[in-house]
């Protein structure tokens, strides 16, 4: 099955303005993520944008990108119309929909995501990592998965929570905001309305569990640090610099 890494990219921001373009190690951040992309090896990597100013940094840098409209309300509905753009002949059987503000994301994450499609009745594949931090057990801001074990590393998503979830003894899992789609799933996702539960807890993935389709998440050691603010900018900009950094 071919695979199409996409990466929605948007400058409007609000905790963060422009931040796609923000520099980090004399790149555009949206640069670092496309890098890390391809060098996964997943698949053709494309950034999916309403602005010209990032298609012209994903150029500067090497990177492909396509202009989408300025109306959407989410990452995958700019994605579907990227793939429509780019793909109108339906020759493309899956995409991953990576997140442009996760400029330290390992390689080997996206990969691990694509790979959850190799099962015949998986509608979408993702991320969760086992949350070691009592803190973040309740914080609404960590997302939480609730699912079915398939094995030591593997769920079968039930449900996404910002509550303190499931009840009782046993790990809590994070969610990282990583999807790998079958392409007839992208499609009939788009076309659903938003649903009960999706605009109660404010979670998209919900929509497609309410419609019946089916979520694995591949359980990981590490979540990637996402960028929202400049505080997290800053510790993007520290660690990419470590990792630069030369061998002693």
């Amino acid at each position: 099955m071919s695979v199409l890494v996409l990466i929605p990219a948007r400058m409007a921001a609000t905790r963060l303005p422009g931040k796609p373009l923000a520099d980090i190690e004399g790149r555009p951040m949206i640069v670092h993520v496309a890098d890390r992309a391809r060098a996964s090896g997943v698949g053709r990597v494309v950034i999916a944008t309403d602005s010209a100013e990032i298609c012209d940094a994903a150029a500067a840098f090497g990177h492909e990108a396509v202009m989408t409209g300025a109306h959407h309300q989410s990452g995958s509905d700019r994605i579907f119309e990227a793939l429509e753009t780019l793909d109108p002949d339906g020759r493309i059987g899956a995409v991953v929909n990576l997140q442009g503000d996760l400029p330290t994301i390992e390689p080997a994450l996206i990969g691990r995501t694509a790979a959850l499609l190799d099962g015949p009745g998986v509608d979408i594949g993702t991320l969760g990592a086992k949350i070691v931090r009592a803190e973040e057990k309740t914080n609404p801001n960590v997302v939480k998965i609730v699912g079915s074990p398939l094995g030591p590393d593997r769920l079968r998503a039930l449900y996404f929570t910002r509550a303190t979830a499931p009840w009782g003894e046993g790990p809590l899992y994070h969610h990282i905001g990583i999807y790998a789609w079958r392409r007839a799933a992208l499609e009939r996702f788009v076309a659903l309305p938003q649903s009960a539960l999706e605009r109660r807890e404010k979670l998209e993935q919900l929509r497609a569990l309410e419609a019946g389709m089916r979520i694995d998440a591949a359980i990981v050691d590490t979540v990637p640090l996402g960028v929202d603010t400049p505080e997290d900018l800053e510790r993007a900009r520290a660690l990419i610099t470590t990792l630069s950094a030369p061998a002693r």
